[in-house]
């Protein structure tokens, strides 16, 4: 079996990319939807169809553990594909995604402020503040949608991005101690905010998401030792499909 990887985009990659630093043994799957990027401006029935397909693409060719590396799908579809796929044909695979692991990361950081900037589903789905909820948790969130990012990197105009990117984070300076890139998209902008903002913590999950996972893996035997090993990497790429 091999760890399987989706996101909307090419963004994901670089959180596969992390994960292999930390986890470089194992057999990787990626499933980039760009044919149909960006998510956050789909309803919740057309992103839970996209990632449906995208999670059983990953499992028949191979993958025990799918990693749901977009923040919109993972709010919008993780649990009704948890509840709905993992029986039958599926019953010894695992579906994760990325949005618990950054909460606890968030509440781990004591953070008592945090910006959350992601897509508009992400944002609207207030999938953050409900599992911070259910966390007990007294940090305060303040969420805004950033939906002109995901287009910009995707067309890799990444100072464009940024400047729309440090325009949000400015206006909430002297408000918030921590940012949270909540799109995996964002990723490739995190080293350019760390600079301009060296007093805000920023989360980035390129930096959770590894050790997460590894810590998963540790934690549950039964799907470690079902893995592969042979450091092999397999794409596909959506939007590449009718050329390829």
């Amino acid at each position: 079996m091999k760890i399987g990887f989706f996101d909307s985009g090419i963004g994901g990659l670089t959180i596969l990319n992390a994960v292999r630093g930390v986890l470089p043994e194992y057999d990787y799957l990626f499933y980039g939807d760009t044919k149909n990027v960006p998510y956050g401006d789909k309803t919740e029935e057309e992103i839970r169809t996209l990632t449906k397909s995208a999670v059983e693409y990953l499992f028949d060719r191979g993958a025990g553990l799918v990693v749901i590396a977009c923040n919109t799908a993972s709010a919008e579809s993780l649990r009704k594909l948890q509840d709905t796929m993992l029986d039958g044909a599926y019953s010894d695979r695992k579906i994760l995604g990325v949005i618990i692991p950054t909460i606890e990361t968030i509440i781990d950081a004591d953070s008592k402020t945090v910006l959350i900037i992601g897509t508009n589903r992400t944002v609207n789905s207030q999938k953050y503040n409900r599992e911070l909820e259910k966390q007990n948790s007294s940090v305060k969130l303040i969420t805004i949608a950033t939906p002109t990012l995901v287009p910009l990197i995707e067309a890799n105009q990444l100072q464009d991005a940024y400047d729309d990117l440090k325009t949000v984070v400015e206006d909430q300076t002297g408000e918030v101690d921590t940012v949270v890139l909540g799109c995996t998209h964002y990723t490739v902008l995190k080293n350019q905010l760390k600079s301009d903002f060296p007093k805000l913590k920023i989360i980035s999950q390129d930096e959770v998401i590894p050790d997460k996972l590894k810590t998963y893996l540790e934690n549950h035997p039964e799907i470690k030792l079902r893995l592969t090993k042979g450091k092999n990497l397999e794409t596909f790429i959506t939007g590449d499909a009718e050329q390829g």
